[in-house]
């Protein structure tokens, strides 16, 4: 059976309730009353597993690291897993009834695409199995996903909110709404599962409750058979028993289920190419009621595969079970037989397959090599496949993107000819003379073809599996079958595993996400690229269109040239100089956030960001404490004091919006209280000239104000280049107009001695018209 999902879950009788409270209340119900597909409930043999994970704040979708992944391992001889997706808000503001998607997907990370953008080349991207919900139906009730005979190992759950709005939010400007998502897992897992030996059979019986079975599908299987025998009904003709032969994955499920209602014909299932080295489930459901009994004796039998493994002379000088000689591709036997069960063995038989030793080597996070033992290429032959083994099942595999390259020789593939590949999980895919689907029992695998006019191939796997998985490759003529019996073809193979593809493109970042101990890779995109290694261009930015965006960004930081003459005419060294830094680390710092073409770091990024972030700040602290007009000594103490908590504070939260604020809130407030003071003891309106309020200070707070506003609420990721760079000559230009005049008893231009070059700086004694002291 496979999945299901709805508001409710199966345990429809359940009143759904908001809030947090009807969870544990559901979960003891389910706990103490388990359920199987099929069975009934109270069955002994099943107990029922409850596991959590702490709940995490939902984003808008943007990239793939706006969603939120979970990841949870179920147990083995489970028969019913049941996802409860839950969702709650946060202390804060009413959120709004946005849509929240769940994806699920066995083995790895589910691959989602909300924006729609296109996949790289040679990537075949299965869509996720996904349910959506808005946020008021998943508050009033509980949603749940329903999976009859899970496989066993990593489940992966991913949720997100709808793509986000182009609109930059300042961090801590608007109070945010917080969704929360937390789901749970309820296992039922069978306690006691007849195992079914090779050749033995298993006599069963069958009242109320269905019945478990499990087999062990070696290494080098080719072939499974199981059959029911003597199936006797003690009301009923025939044979009312359905079976249920293996695991329920996500997205696909390619469980295999076999009705046995005929009465004359046999009841028998052929697999090809079943898993390899793990358990096969076998559910075995009684069709006929709760009160008729069926009998029957289930029988399985193994087809062994008998493989050649290819080792090479100078790798095994000192054994003598196996030799090559990779000019003439003469292969001798091994002597060692072994035995997959009572139905057959290895050692009897034609070889079918050729297996090639493979080395694992481990470069980095999410980062491998496979090669074979010597490096050499591959030979393939027209009459058996040629296989390689790639091991992914170390769990922490699947968060990269497998690639495979293959290349045959030019000289040995002629157009009559066709070198088949197939690249499949669990199993390899060994039935290429009588079908070229690339299916495998319980697997679609990824086709591949060589010839003449296309000697080379690739294939990007996003998100593997976790798993062991298998290429396979052999030579076909369809349309002369002599011209395959000429010489075997060398195929040169590149397999790597690498946590993003090319490392996103020239208009992309790799990035490392974490989920507790489980690492898996993304990638963020720039410049209008999008899609899942940044190759999507259909809202690119043009090189024009970047270079454009890095004059604006960086050249509207001269106009801080203007306070800092302001400055110096009036004797204000210190806040000349503040302007000058942020000036220079403005510039450069917007020089290296521009991706592609157009570049220019010249200290690390994150130390540039820090510093431009610290100027920006420092520029209007010091701004504002000099129109207070305070003593010297005092104001330059508050100019050091309010930069080094300043740092501080950046260097807690880089983005907050009330880091900067509070310093500069703070200042203001010592502002206004000195003009409150001065007109106090004026008795008049301070700055007392009115060409001072008209011409410099209503301008430069207007400036800053609409600077503010359209920091805090216009900038969007298409206007940011235009509207920031805005931002940069609004605020440069409101600080040279909010700059009080020069202080009478200042000398800035005076010097008491000559310079040795007989030269002296005159002395400025000129009154600022508009002074006030």
């Amino acid at each position: 059976m496979g999945p299901g999902a709805g508001r409710g879950g199966p345990a429809r009788e359940a009143a759904a309730a908001p809030g947090s409270l009807l969870l544990p209340l559901l979960l003891l119900l389910l706990a103490r009353a388990p359920t199987a597909s099929g069975g009934a409930r109270g069955d002994p043999r099943l107990v029922s597993e409850h596991f959590s994970q702490a709940p995490q704040k939902l984003a808008f979708y943007s990239w793939y690291g706006s969603a939120r992944l979970f990841r949870f391992r179920v147990p083995a001889d489970t028969v019913l897993l049941r996802w409860f997706l839950h969702v709650s808000q946060g202390s804060g503001p009413t959120c709004s009834d946005a849509e929240i998607t769940v994806h699920l997907r066995y083995g790895a990370p589910p691959i989602i695409n909300p924006l729609g953008t296109s996949f790289p080349d040679s990537t075949p991207a299965q869509p996720s199995f996904h349910i959506s919900a808005p946020l008021s139906s998943m508050l009033q009730s509980n949603t749940s996903v329903n999976v009859s005979h899970p496989a066993p190992g990593d489940w992966f759950v991913a949720a997100h909110l709808p793509p986000s709005s182009q609109k930059i939010e300042v961090k801590g400007f608007v109070p945010a709404c917080a969704y929360l998502f937390q789901p749970d897992m309820l296992v039922t897992r069978a306690v006691e599962v007849a195992v079914l030996e090779p050749g033995v059979p298993l006599p069963q019986t069958l009242l109320s409750h269905p019945g478990y079975l499990k087999i062990f599908v070696p290494q080098y299987t080719q072939e499974l058979r199981l059959e029911l025998q003597g199936c006797v009904s003690s009301r009923s003709p025939g044979c009312p028993v359905r079976l249920i032969v293996g695991a329920a994955t996500l997205p696909s499920n390619f469980q295999k289920v076999l009705t046995c209602a005929d009465p004359v014909a046999p009841c028998h299932l052929w697999l090809s190419s079943p898993p390899w080295g793990r358990w096969l489930q076998v559910t075995v459901e009684n069709l006929a009621g709760p009160h008729t009994s069926v009998a029957f004796s289930a029988q399985a039998s193994l087809t062994a595969c008998r493989p050649w493994s290819v080792t090479f002379q100078h790798l095994v000088q000192n054994t003598a079970n196996q030799s090559c000689d990779t000019h003439t591709g003469q292969l001798s036997p091994s002597h060692a037989r072994w035995d997959l069960g009572r139905s057959g063995g290895l050692g009897s038989g034609p070889f079918c397959l050729m297996s090639y030793p493979v080395t694992r080597e481990d470069m980095d996070v999410a980062s491998v090599r496979f090669q074979l033992l010597d490096g050499a290429s591959l030979v393939v032959h027209p009459d058996r496949p040629s296989v390689m083994r790639l091991p992914l099942d170390t769990g922490m595999d699947s968060g990269g993107s497998l690639t495979i390259t293959l290349t045959a020789n030019k000289t040995e593939i002629t157009n009559g000819t066709l070198v088949v590949a197939c690249v499949s999980a669990a199993s390899p895919f060994l039935s290429f003379n009588a079908s070229l689907n690339c299916t495998t029992a319980f697997f679609q695998g990824y086709p591949l073809s060589l010839s003449a006019a296309s000697r080379t191939v690739n294939l990007i796997i996003p998100y593997p599996e976790t798993d062991n998985w298998y290429l396979s490759l052999q030579l076909l003529c369809p349309e002369r079958p002599e011209d395959c019996e000429q010489a075997p073809v060398h195929v040169h193979t590149h397999l790597y595993l690498v946590p993003c593809l090319n490392d996103c493109g020239p208009y992309g970042e790799c990035l490392l996400l974490r989920r507790y101990g489980y690492l898996y890779a993304g990638c963020s995109c720039k410049a209008g690229w999008r899609g899942w290694s940044c190759t999507d261009n259909s809202t690119a930015q043009t090189a024009a269109q970047q270079r454009v965006a890095t004059l604006l960004l960086t050249l509207s930081n001269l106009m801080f040239l203007a306070p800092i003459a302001v400055a110096l005419r009036r004797a204000f060294l210190v806040e000349a100089s503040v302007y000058l830094y942020t000036m220079f680390f403005s510039t450069f710092y917007h020089a290296c956030d521009q991706p592609g073409e157009a570049v220019l770091c010249i200290l690390s990024y994150d130390t540039l960001q820090y510093c431009d972030f610290l100027g920006s700040g420092v520029s209007t602290w010091v701004t504002i404490l000099c129109m207070a007009r305070l003593k010297t000594v005092l104001k330059h103490v508050l100019f050091l004091l309010g930069t080094l908590v300043i740092a501080m504070s950046l260097q807690l939260d880089r983005r907050g919006i009330w880091n900067l604020m509070g310093p500069c809130l703070f200042a203001f407030v010592i502002m206004a209280s000195m003009w409150v003071y001065r007109c106090g003891r004026r008795r008049q309106c301070y700055p007392t000239s009115w060409q001072r309020w008209t011409f410099y200070l209503l301008p430069g707070i207007a400036m800053a104000s609409v600077g503010i506003a359209i920091y805090t609420s216009m900038m969007t990721s298409d206007n940011y280049y235009y509207t920031h760079s805005i931002w940069h000559v609004l605020l440069a230009v409101s600080a040279a107009f909010l700059l009080p005049p020069r202080d009478e008893q200042a000398q800035p231009w005076t010097c008491t001695q000559k310079l040795p070059c007989h030269y002296q700086i005159c002395r400025n004694d000129r009154e600022e018209l508009y002074a006030v002291t």
